[in-house]
């Protein structure tokens, strides 16, 4: 490894190393490996193998730079963090997470604490003369030492803490996207930049300026408004911290998904050594161990072994999947019973976690459309705020009484800060947020905000059969025994059971495993039985395709199949031939158990309907909703199911590009769609539908088509979904109206309407007060939708 000079490659960064220099080394497989520092050398040491075998080389490779975008404008997205170019806000990870500390909520939680420490006293001394507090009594009458002190204070909560407020309006106006950060910057400028005037210029301003402000008059020098400037600083503060703590609550969602693969994977070499390596250090190719009890770490192959992963996560399925080799398992899952070996298919964020993790982030980043009307308002509200405090500066200045420079500079500063629109801001996304954070934790995953805003308005929902109100497997429903050597029916039946799932334990049909299921179920024992025969007394095994199967037992030949097989053996059917027509007529599938020509009884299996679907579709109906179920099954098994469920409107045997067309009707004759499905066939409609919900069981690209995805795959997500919807949307209205009350009610009195009949005007401190308020009232409001009952 040591070269003549005492140099050597650090294995990890590729940096050359003095072996002579003191520097953490480590040995691997009799060789001496140095490192540059104490970090190559934990990283080397977690997995040499990894680094040895220049994998780290492979995965730099294939690594990408994370993306990050705006919170309030999504459509930015940028390769690393920095500042959005539109608002100026911090860049967040487009992934919805990151372990590393939210360094824009410690930064503002810094500035919030010393821009409240220092507006406090500020706010003291202006509310002095109403507490009875002698401040300038206390001075020797010197107020403009006061004003000094005031600008003492005032200043770094202005020039410096509120730094971030000032580049975001700047922002704001170079990019000429006027919005909330445009009104905090010029009200607060206007502000402090005429309390600095005032205080190093007092003799500009008339002594009559004193009995014009009111209270200010008392201290017997020129009002400022030092603490209007500051308290407003802290008080956008205060929400902006509120508003990156809500988000961080609604990330923690996404985290505890992203938690549920582990952060270690036992690695399986080709000399089957194992060891744990860091999950970061895993390639699709590895050969990873999943002992049992633990989380599976990536999406992969079973090459070894057989065991039941708990799949409950991706499925919604209580019961544990079988898997065994050639079977594919996700990471996330949980090994419940033996050892397996997987190939690594999908890692990072490749992984099907992922891209569920995926779509909680982008619909905390989405923007519904109720925000874009909110974004229009704000277009005209800015520059229209803006006009009203330049006329009510002029107006004042121009036509108001002695001093009017006093009244029009107060006026105008006043509604500046009284029409800052934080909430504004804040009105839809932290709705949105909070509710894809609720609908994370009842297993709804909302891809966009739009779907989530327009389900509320959906006036009609066509459902997919097979596997959105069905299982999407056969289940055995009927066994009609005709055995005559038996005393009971039970006996009968157990009977039927044994030969069928005898014969059966050879097949991988999906009808086999009806059967090896309705057997095992029923009666226990027989599952040891069938395993001991089929490996003693089952010959002549034969599987006939679109028929059934047939073997010899003890001397014997047996089938089990449909009438066909029954025919080309010559079974006479007409013992069971009412209960046979009786079954196809309920849209089951019949299979017959023969011995010989002699037919031993009826076996039914149908698509069962989930439990839970047809109370969800009646508490729809309930709604004034229409249900129309669509499915490219045959008619008389759509028919049944539809039947069952008591849904009326019922299309079969629908291509892909008829669902399509369907969805498209009735979009035509004015109605509000949502289309519930699961397959690849249903991935045209759930991308035409006004809302697409997808099953979680279901095919990729049905999730990707659709705006929610419902983890659990039972229709009674959809009735939780619309509720959340509907809550969401009145949330926002309620928001948007916090929003815009203080501003519309407060912009008049600022402007100094009610001067004329009262002689009284507002406060540039009350007014900051109200606008601060607002916001506090919307986020308060939004995290009221965590409690919402679904």
């Amino acid at each position: 490894m040591n070269s003549n000079n005492n140099m050597a490659i650090d294995p990890v960064c590729g940096m050359q190393v003095d072996t002579k220099a003191g520097k953490p080394h480590h040995s691997y497989k009799d060789t001496d490996y140095h490192f540059c520092a104490q970090g190559c050398h934990s990283k080397f040491k977690s997995d040499p193998w990894f680094y040895v075998k220049e994998r780290h080389i492979e995965a730099a490779n294939l690594k990408t730079d994370e993306e990050f975008t705006c919170p309030m404008d999504p459509e930015v997205i940028n390769q690393g963090p920095g500042t959005c170019p539109v608002c100026g806000m911090a860049l967040e990870p487009m992934s919805g997470f990151s372990d590393a500390p939210n360094e824009e909520l410690i930064d503002f939680s810094h500035r919030m604490k010393w821009s409240i420490a220092l507006a406090l006293p500020l706010l003291l001394i202006a509310m002095g003369p109403m507490l009875g507090l002698p401040l300038t009594d206390w001075l020797g009458g010197r107020v403009q030492g006061l004003h000094w002190f005031e600008l003492l204070l005032a200043t770094p909560v202005v020039v410096w803490f509120g730094m971030p407020i000032f580049q975001r309006g700047w922002s704001s106006i170079v990019n000429r996207s006027l919005n909330m950060w445009t009104l905090i910057m010029l009200g607060v400028g206007a502000a402090y930049g005429y309390s600095v005037i005032a205080t190093l210029f007092p003799n500009l301003f008339p002594q009559s300026l004193l009995s014009a402000l009111g209270s200010s008059s008392s201290t017997g020098g020129i009002p400022v408004f030092f603490e209007a400037a500051a308290v407003i600083i802290a008080l956008v503060f205060v929400g902006q911290v509120m508003e990156l703590r809500a988000r961080e609550k609604t990330g923690e969602a996404i985290k505890s998904l992203v938690d549920l693969a582990p952060k270690m994977a036992r690695r399986v070499l080709d000399d089957d050594q194992e060891y744990d390596a860091p999950l970061e250090n895993i390639l699709p190719g590895d050969l990873l161990r999943v002992l049992p009890g633990t989380s599976v770490p990536v999406d992969g192959e079973v090459v070894d072994g057989v065991s039941e992963i708990d799949e409950s996560l991706l499925t919604g399925e209580s019961l544990p999947a079988a898997k065994q080799p050639g079977d594919t398992i996700s990471a996330g899952t949980v090994n419940t019973m033996g050892s397996l070996v997987l190939r690594a298919d999908a890692v990072g964020d490749k992984t099907r976690l992922a891209k569920i993790v995926n779509l909680v982030a982008a619909a905390q980043r989405s923007r519904s459309p109720m925000q874009n009307l909110a974004d229009r308002v704000a277009a005209w509200f800015v520059p229209g705020v803006v006009l009203i405090a330049l006329s009510a500066l002029f107006g004042w200045w121009l036509f108001g009484p002695a001093p009017s420079l006093a009244f029009a500079i107060t006026a105008a500063v006043s509604v500046l800060i009284i029409a800052c629109p934080c909430a504004l801001g804040l009105a839809t996304p932290m709705s949105v947020m909070i509710a894809s954070g609720k609908g994370a934790h009842n297993g709804m995953l909302i891809r966009d905000a739009a779907a989530l805003d327009r389900l509320a308005e959906v006036d009609t929902i066509v459902l997919d059969k097979t596997g959105t109100v069905t299982e999407g497997r056969p289940v055995v429903s009927d066994v009609i025994a005709l055995g005559e050597n038996e005393s009971n029916e039970e006996d009968k039946e157990k009977a039927l059971l044994r030969y069928a799932s005898l014969l059966e334990s050879r097949s991988e049909h999906p009808l086999a495993r009806a059967i090896q299921e309705a057997a095992n179920n029923r009666f226990p024992e027989l599952a040891s039985q069938a395993l001991q025969s089929s490996e003693t007394a089952i010959e002549n095994f034969t599987a006939i395709p679109g028929k059934g199967v047939s073997a010899t037992v003890a001397g014997e030949t047996l089938l089990l199949g449909n009438a066909a097989l029954m025919g080309s053996h010559g079974v006479n059917l007409s013992p069971a031939s009412e209960s046979i027509d009786t079954l196809e007529s309920e849209a089951k599938t019949v299979m017959m158990l023969a011995r010989g020509e002699q037919l031993l009884g009826l076996i039914a299996a149908t698509d069962q309907v989930k439990t839970g679907s047809k109370k969800a579709i009646e508490e729809l109906r309930s709604e004034n909703l229409q249900i129309i179920m669509a499915s490219g099954d045959s008619q008389r098994s759509v028919m049944a199911a539809a039947s069952n469920l008591g849904v009326e409107t019922v299309h079969s045997q629908l291509l892909p590009e008829d669902k399509l067309i369907l969805l498209k009707q009735l979009q035509n004759e004015g109605r509000v769609v949502a289309m519930v499905g699961d397959g690849i066939n249903d991935s045209p409609a759930l991308a035409q539908a006004d809302v697409g919900i997808a099953m979680g069981s279901g095919a990729d690209i049905a999730i990707e088509s659709a705006g929610i995805t419902l983890l659990h795959s039972s229709l009674d997500a959809v009735v939780k979904a619309r509720r959340l919807s509907i809550a969401t949307r009145k949330n926002i209205k309620q928001n948007l109206f916090f929003a815009f009350a203080y501003n519309s009610l407060g912009i008049p009195l600022a402007a100094g309407v009610l001067y004329p009949l009262f002689g009284w005007l507002l406060s540039p401190m009350f007014a900051a007060a109200a606008m601060a308020f607002s916001s506090v009232s919307v986020i308060a409001n939004a995290l009221r939708l965590r409690k919402v009952s679904l």
